[in-house]
């Protein structure tokens, strides 16, 4: 069976639409089904998303954008670094 992606603005609409529906007294496996996820999907969403709001979801993104372009750096940066040594010690002389 496929899975289906969920944007992460789907995945606000979908948790809100759950927790109307535990407020109207559901449980929560009757609640997730009838959205279409399972409880398991749930709560791995109400863990990374839960209280978030559409403006703190599109300022976690551009934090996750600037810490990926900051991974770059470093790595680059530890390649310079490694580079400059393997020359310097084969300018070295052998005593």
């Amino acid at each position: 069976m496929a899975r289906k992606r969920y944007s992460d603005e789907d995945v606000l609409k979908l948790l809100r639409e759950i927790e109307l529906k535990l407020v109207d007294g559901d449980d929560v496996r009757t609640a997730c089904r009838s959205v279409g996820v399972s409880d398991a999907t749930y709560y791995n969403w109400r863990r990374r998303f839960g209280g978030m709001g559409k403006s703190q979801l599109s300022e976690l993104r551009g934090l996750e954008k600037e810490n990926a372009r900051l991974k770059k750096i470093v790595a680059e940066l530890e390649l310079d670094k490694l580079i400059l040594k393997e020359s310097l010690n084969h300018l070295k002389p052998r005593a």
